[in-house]
């Protein structure tokens, strides 16, 4: 069965490739079952630095114990380091309220996770590892219940490609997932190997053994080839989820234009948009919606202005003939304070920059709105950077009369977003400058005025 190994090597050059004897090490996740121990055997075999971890969940009593004793021994076989930890799976389960196969793999990862970052340096010249992984003992049989559990709980055609290979922004890794459990227990017993069974295995109060044990060996007496039609279904799938992929980055791209922060989508181009159920999800799936808001994003093309929805990170608002997606706005407020002697200043929504001048300015017919030139002499120091909020009122430039702020945006035709990012700068608890829109004409400067103020905004 030394033939597994020359399949195992010659998948690892066509998979991972770029992972070599020399510029990585390895994390192998070891139960001490016939799996991880061949996973053990088969990387030691091709010349891998690794080492070993196991986890005792608690869950076993005794055989628990026995399971981490005989994984410290594989230490001294493959002349490698060791780490342990035990788990209180049982508490964290009821206190993050998950199932304890939740709470397991949870418990594990997390762990594994940390060991791999930990990891700094390798080898007498103490160089930088370039690749660490964490390596599971998944094979193709885990990888058809895992399908098959996907169907049935109704995880979409994304479910359908089973468990990945790679993971590199997870560090992990599974090159034994083209292997048919068959073929690692003859492994196993042609290089006598020893190993432990978990006795939890033969249960079916677990789902996946549920499917091992009963349903697979239901449907195999119907379809005696329906574990390789499932391997094939697989490959198939993930080949349609890459055309998928590719078609969803597309569309998308032809959708969305980004701005700033936000996200911008016609309406129109949206509404027609096919299938736009699966266009909608896959487009607000990344802002922390579901699935199941899909259909409630899709009537908002219909709303009035102004109605969105909101997820935990961002919200999603009709306004007018767009639909904007936008991180949520925080609910505090800042109050930045403005010395006479200051020249520049640094806030939420770029910076501004004062002077002094006896110049007064020459107007064109088209002033910019990111200056203010106001007189001075009307000015009392220190002044108040701030948001807006509502109940403000000034007098817009060109008006004799007060116009309450929220009004005045109105008028402008301001985005709720635009609206919900623009600072005020007041003197002496007047509002001299709605930043970016207008000043106060009130502070505006004449044929009498000596010294004139001049802000800048700069975003």
């Amino acid at each position: 069965m030394d033939d597994l190994l020359q399949k195992f090597k010659s998948h690892w050059q066509k998979k991972f490739s770029q992972l070599t004897v020399n510029n990585c090490h390895l994390l192998l996740t070891v139960s001490g079952g016939v799996d991880s121990i061949v996973l053990v055997d088969l990387i030691a075999a091709s010349g891998f630095d690794f080492t070993i971890a196991h986890c005792n969940f608690q869950l076993r009593g005794e055989e628990s114990e026995r399971d981490e004793t005989f994984v410290k021994s594989l230490g001294d076989k493959y002349g490698k380091p060791i780490f342990m930890r035990k788990f209180d799976t049982n508490q964290y389960a009821s206190e993050h309220k998950c199932s304890i196969q939740e709470a397991a793999r949870e418990l594990r990862y997390a762990w594994f996770t940390e060991i791999v970052k930990s990891w700094q340096l390798m080898g007498d010249e103490k160089k930088e590892i370039p690749f660490k992984y964490i390596v599971t003992a998944h094979h193709a049989d885990d990888n058809i219940e895992t399908m098959l559990m996907h169907f049935f709980r109704g995880t979409g055609i994304k479910g359908m490609v089973g468990i990945q290979p790679l993971l590199k922004q997870s560090q992990l890794l599974r090159p034994l997932l083209t292997f048919r459990k068959s073929d690692i227990e003859a492994y196993a017993l042609v290089h006598d190997l020893a190993f432990v069974e978990d006795s939890s295995n033969a249960s079916d109060k677990y789902t996946r053994n549920f499917f091992r044990n009963r349903l697979i060996p239901q449907i195999k007496e119907v379809f005696p080839k329906v574990e390789d039609n499932l391997l094939n279904n697989i490959d198939r799938f993930n080949d349609v989820i890459e055309l998928y992929q590719q078609s969803l980055t597309f569309i998308i791209s032809k959708l969305v234009e980004k701005k700033g922060t936000e996200w911008h989508i016609s309406i129109l181009k949206w509404k027609k948009s096919s299938p736009i159920h699966t266009i909608t999800y896959e487009l607000i799936k990344p802002f922390g919606f579901t699935a199941l808001q899909s259909d409630e994003v899709i009537k908002l093309l219909d709303a009035e202005n102004g109605s969105y929805m909101a997820s935990p990170t961002h919200r999603i608002i009709r306004n007018r003939n767009w639909m904007i997606i936008s991180p949520n706005v925080t609910s505090i407020s800042q109050h930045l304070i403005i010395e006479e002697s200051d020249t520049k200043i640094v806030f939420e929504n770029g910076k501004l920059e004062m002077k002094f001048s006896k110049t007064l300015p020459i107007f064109s017919g088209q002033n910019n709105p990111s200056e203010a030139f106001l007189t001075a002499d009307k000015i009392h120091f220190p002044l108040l950077l701030r948001k807006w909020k509502t109940g403000d009122y000034f007098y817009p430039l060109g008006m004799q009369k007060k116009k309450k702020v929220s009004r005045f945006l109105i008028d402008q035709k301001l985005s709720i977003t635009d609206k919900e990012k623009l600072w005020v700068i007041e003197s002496n608890q007047k509002i001299i400058w709605v930043i970016g829109q207008r000043i106060d004409d009130r502070f505006k400067i004449s044929d009498q005025t000596e010294n004139v103020y001049v802000i800048s905004y700069l975003k």
